[in-house]
């Protein structure tokens, strides 16, 4: 069974009528605090009213009072009581007043106890006469006028509380039916339901909660379809090395001669070469928007820069091409060596691939207003403006290269420039007329 503590709507009922019966508390002892002070005032009063009255009736010809004989009127008479004293003597008394006077000679309120239980009384005084009244009454009388007073006003809030808490319940239930709306639609979603939900009338602090659900599904949309593409791209991008190597292996296995032969098989090792360059910019891709952050370090641009282009110096001499370095000695940033390297390598790789034999490529690494910068630029054709524009596209690459490639360097490129939170700029090199490509890491 479950608790009502695990309820929203439980918690909710049970902290305001917690909260409602404590606040009743108070207030019924404020009530009480009060209602006894205002009684006390008024029995005070009448108390005074009454001691004045006997001592105008003093010395008078009542038989009544003169000998003690009244009748009982009201059932709180037996809780009053008075004494009528000439000079020293009693000369009247109430049937419950004793024979002893019940305070001492000073006018005035006093507190005493008679019998065991505690009287107010007020003393008045006829200096003419030299006569003395004294009036008392039960303190236990107050306190059960003032317990009726209290029962008379608590009473209907005590029946009052039940009905209050059902309504509670019902109003938090129906306060609270946004969210059971919410939890159905949530439950009867398809799992490649990502439509944005719709609550009608939902409170504005369901607001941004239904926000950041539907901010999810569209993220979730786009990532989904961004991978559907993907995995559509990459089945398609690696069928053609794979059909180059079968062809190649095919001809490798008909031909007799045996420079042909070495030829065929010399493109058949090309052809893995590319597959598993290939295989290795979509696992660097997919790690890299998988979310997980890489670890960073304080790191030397400048040693990192040299190690790749002693690994791409081969390539740039087998077209001719002069790969130039320009930098300090050290150039301290923050990053991750491996995409680091990565960045690096396929923008040098790109240079030298789509620049023509004898072309220049120079890599740059400088500070800058504060703050380490990178440029590769290159002696290529470079691209027009929409094409920059499309660069990081997954598998795109220009429409009129005739160079082998993958299309996936830009996206690595763009994604380890987001990773770094570095700026960067595509544009034409004034130098050397081709592509430049400027990166900027944070100050």
């Amino acid at each position: 069974m479950t608790s009502p503590l695990a309820s929203l709507r439980g918690r909710t009922t049970l902290l305001v009528v917690a909260m409602t019966s404590a606040a009743w508390f108070c207030a019924s002892i404020a009530m009480w605090v009060d209602t006894r002070h205002e009684l006390d005032e008024l029995l005070d009063a009448h108390l005074a009213q009454a001691a004045s009255f006997l001592v105008i009736r003093e010395g008078g010809e009542d038989e009544e009072l003169e000998h003690g004989r009244g009748a009982t009127l009201h059932p709180y008479a037996p809780r009053v009581a008075f004494q009528v004293f000439q000079g020293s003597e009693l000369i009247a008394r109430s049937p419950d007043a004793p024979a002893t006077p019940m305070t001492g000679l000073a006018a005035g309120f006093g507190n005493v106890t008679i019998a065991g239980a505690p009287w107010r009384t007020f003393t008045a005084r006829n200096d003419e006469r030299a006569g003395r009244v004294i009036v008392a009454e039960q303190v236990a009388s107050r306190t059960s006028i003032a317990m009726a007073v209290l029962r008379g006003s608590l009473w209907p809030m005590l029946l009052a509380m039940p009905l209050l808490a059902v309504a509670m319940a019902w109003a938090t239930g129906r306060g609270l039916r946004p969210l059971t709306q919410l939890g159905s639609a949530l439950a009867s979603r398809s799992p490649t339901a990502l439509d944005a939900i719709v609550i009608e009338r939902a409170p504005s602090e369901m607001r941004p909660m239904l926000d950041a659900l539907n901010g999810l599904f569209a993220r979730t949309g786009n990532l989904l379809d961004s991978e559907r593409r993907f995995t559509a791209d990459a089945a398609h991008e690696l069928r053609t090395p794979i059909a180059g190597i079968r062809a190649q292996a095919q001809a490798a296995m008909t031909v007799v001669d045996a420079q042909a032969r070495r030829h065929a098989l010399g493109a058949t090792l090309q052809g893995c070469d590319r597959a598993a360059r290939l295989i290795d910019q979509l696992l660097l891709l997919a790690r890299l928007e998988s979310g997980a952050m890489p670890e960073f370090a304080p790191l030397d641009l400048c040693a990192l820069a040299r190690r790749v282009l002693a690994d791409v110096t081969p390539d740039a001499l087998a077209k001719r091409q002069s790969l130039e370095f320009v930098a300090p000695d050290h150039l301290v940033v923050r990053g991750s060596v491996a995409l680091l390297q990565a960045l690096v390598r396929n923008l040098v790789d790109n240079a030298i691939r789509y620049s023509p034999g004898g072309a220049r490529v120079c890599v740059t690494a400088l500070q800058e207003a504060g703050r380490s910068v990178l440029l590769v630029e290159d002696g290529g054709p470079g691209l027009g403006e929409a094409q920059r524009r499309r660069l990081g596209d997954r598998f795109f690459r220009g429409a009129d290269t005739q160079e082998a490639g993958s299309g996936l360097g830009w996206s690595i490129v763009r994604r380890v420039a987001e990773l770094h939170r570095m700026d960067v700029e595509v544009d034409r090199s004034p130098a050397l007329h081709g592509l430049r490509v400027r990166f900027a890491f944070p100050a």
